[in-house]
């Protein structure tokens, strides 16, 4: 008797299951012969090969034309599926040989834009000649929609809380300071007057914004309500706004760090307390990065740590 066609513990040949499935959906071995680019004899010995291995006879030759048996039946049921798992597996494989080839979308902010961006992406680009790369600005609440989206893949932001729904991969922290011009009374002073705080003139990011929120809520601790503000969309306008002495800002030093080397701009602190931010990648949770992700992760965190430690005079981009 012989034995069920599960039962012998071999493997099977793909080629010879491939020669199978094509004459089952066929019907003819000229028919199947001439799909896979072989002679008609080649087909007969492949089937007659699987059936030997099997152990059971797996077509019925009714003339010209063949018909499947039951174990036949049973066989072809499992063989579409080793079939498709087969391909699916050289599909995945030749993805991973591609890393790198392919596009990576990315969203962050204007200032992230200016001063972190061209850096990274230089060295991105360096090392995946062939990777496409997209930059949409947008802030927090936007880039993360994006993500949700399928619009982004990654996403170089603060860290936003546990609703945003998103994986974070920590890369550096700042410090958020006033920001005046060279001229303001302060920075000749080299000190923040406590009690001229709520007083000033703000130029500040639009309010909507996750950084807003912090240096209301660091305010808001200190007992002061900064009650003076003029919103503005863009980095770069207010830079020129505070330098012109229009007001003073709240920005970390790196987004002003040439205006400050160059003297008309000075960063000072809050207070005693300091207002930190994290910054990091976000990407959409349960998603594996891809090799040049990776890279890009890898490069921000190097990129953004020596930019925050260049700003706090700090040379080498080091906390230590």
């Amino acid at each position: 008797m012989s034995e069920p066609i599960a039962s012998r513990g071999e493997v099977l040949d793909s080629r010879q299951l491939r020669a199978f499935v094509t004459l089952a959906n066929t019907g003819s071995f000229t028919r199947t012969g001439k799909g896979m680019f072989l002679t008609q004899s080649a087909i007969s010995h492949a089937i007659k090969a699987l059936e030997e291995d099997v152990g059971c006879r797996l077509f019925d030759r009714v003339g010209k034309s063949v018909a499947l048996t039951p174990a036949g039946e049973q066989l072809l049921h499992h063989a579409k599926r080793i079939l498709e798992e087969m391909s699916l597996a050289r599909a995945a494989l030749e993805h991973l040989g591609k890393w790198g080839r392919s596009h990576l979308r990315l969203a962050t902010s204007e200032a992230v834009c200016e001063a972190l961006l061209p850096a990274v992406l230089a060295q991105q680009k360096e090392k995946f000649p062939q990777c496409q790369l997209t930059v949409a600005s947008a802030d927090v609440s936007e880039a993360i929609d994006l993500l949700h989206n399928g619009a982004a893949d990654l996403v170089l932001s603060l860290e936003p809380g546990p609703e945003a729904g998103v994986e974070f991969i920590p890369l550096f922290s700042d410090e958020l300071q006033f920001v005046v011009s060279a001229r303001h009374p302060w920075a000749v002073a080299k000190q923040v007057v406590r009690a001229e705080i709520p007083t000033q003139p703000y130029i500040l990011y639009s309010r909507s914004s996750y950084t807003s929120r912090l240096v209301e809520g660091y305010f808001r601790q200190e007992e002061m309500t900064l009650l003076k503000m003029m919103e503005v969309g863009s980095m770069s306008a207010i830079r020129e706004m505070v330098g012109r002495g229009l007001g003073v800002s709240i920005l970390a030093a790196w987004v002003a760090r040439d205006e400050i080397a160059a003297g008309t701009l000075v960063a000072l602190p809050l207070g005693r307390r300091k207002l930190t931010r994290n910054w990091g990648v976000l990407h959409r949770r349960g998603r594996r990065l891809n090799l040049a992700e990776e890279e890009f992760v890898s490069l921000c965190r190097r990129e953004g740590t020596q930019l925050v430690g260049v700003s706090a005079g700090k040379p080498d981009g080091r906390s230590g």
